[in-house]
């Protein structure tokens, strides 16, 4: 077993007894499946919470599941880390899929997907209007991020970071070229509706933290690919959350921000929050070189023809310097 070749024997001991107990093994099954609170366990499970929460502790304490706070909130999901986690990854292989304890358990976890998809449902049904208002003033949403495919392109990342990750549309278009995804956002609220709608598209390589954009709970070096999609213009110190953005890019690693170019949209301040009313090619590709990135790309799109449609959409592209992989040519770096 691979996970044995790099733990040592006492590790190994503490997860197969932590794992050897019918409640706790149904669990690893799950958390391999989903990230899921205490309650949705309970509900899935069916037993009390104090002893959910028993069976949770000594899974946690033997390295094979992690516990991850969210507000007043705390999800489970099974260890990523290549010890531990990759012991209980094996364990979950040896059950029989078939067993019907644990196809019972299946259907209650598709039941809570589905009532996460509902809430998410609801909240989109609830806010299209403003969204809506906002979309019709620039270029299709299509063509947005068709120019931001085009921008990173489909080389495959080890982790991608969505900051701002907001319903978490970022993360169903890139999650599929990274090993792993991670979706930043600081509003619980947004990353319960972006859990409900991720579930749909049944990407397993997704996780979802709670974090402040000045202070992100991802480790330095970290991240081959990281977006700000239109998230700057929200903050009222965009130059501290691009330098943050910067920190945790491994060497190589790109930026991809994305917002609108400057305009005269006052209303967008009273009725949907916006700090900024966008930003030049200048003054973002200065915060840019001032967190130390060097700027590859920088593209504009035209809002469509009509009355309403008044702001550009600004792609800019940036990369960590330390390590220059798969350099694009001098001409990349364009204003269209």
């Amino acid at each position: 077993m691979a996970a044995q070749k790099i733990l040592g024997l006492d590790p190994v001991l503490a997860g197969l007894n932590a794992a050897g107990e019918e409640t706790r093994l149904r669990l690893l099954a799950l958390l391999a499946q989903s990230e899921l609170t205490v309650s949705e366990v309970v509900t899935i499970l069916g037993q009390s919470q104090p002893r959910i929460s028993r069976h949770l502790k000594l899974l946690v304490e033997a390295g094979l599941i992690e516990r991850r706070r969210e507000g007043a909130w705390a999800f489970f999901r099974l260890a990523a880390s290549p010890g531990a986690g990759a012991l209980a990854g094996d364990i979950v292989g040896w059950l029989d899929p078939g067993d019907p304890v644990l196809a019972e358990d299946r259907l209650r976890l598709a039941e809570v997907r589905h009532a996460r998809a509902d809430t998410a449902a609801r909240y989109f049904a609830a806010h299209a209007a403003e969204w809506d208002d906002i979309r019709s003033r620039h270029a299709p949403e299509a063509q947005v991020e068709a120019a931001m495919r085009a921008a990173v392109g489909a080389r495959p990342v080890r982790c991608l970071v969505d900051l701002g990750a907001g319903a978490g549309r970022m993360l169903e278009i890139f999650a599929p070229l990274a090993q792993r995804a991670i979706g930043v956002d600081l509003s619980s609220a947004m990353l319960a509706v972006a859990r409900g709608r991720l579930e749909e598209t049944g990407l397993a390589n997704v996780q979802l933290r709670q974090g402040d954009m000045y202070a992100l709970p991802i480790e330095r070096n970290s991240a081959d690919l990281a977006i700000l999609h239109q998230v700057l213009h929200y903050l009222d110190d965009p130059a501290r959350a691009i330098r943050e953005a910067a920190r945790i890019l491994a060497p190589g690693g790109r930026l991809l921000v994305v917002d609108f170019a400057p305009h005269a949209e006052e209303a967008l301040r009273d009725k949907h929050a916006h700090r900024r009313l966008g930003f030049s090619n200048e003054e973002i590709s200065g915060l840019l070189a001032q967190a130390g990135l060097e700027p590859m790309l920088h593209r504009e799109l035209a809002p469509p023809s009509g009355d309403n449609a008044k702001l550009t959409v600004s792609l800019w592209l940036a990369r960590d310097p330390r390590v220059i992989a798969d350099p694009l040519p001098a001409a990349s770096y364009e204003t269209a």
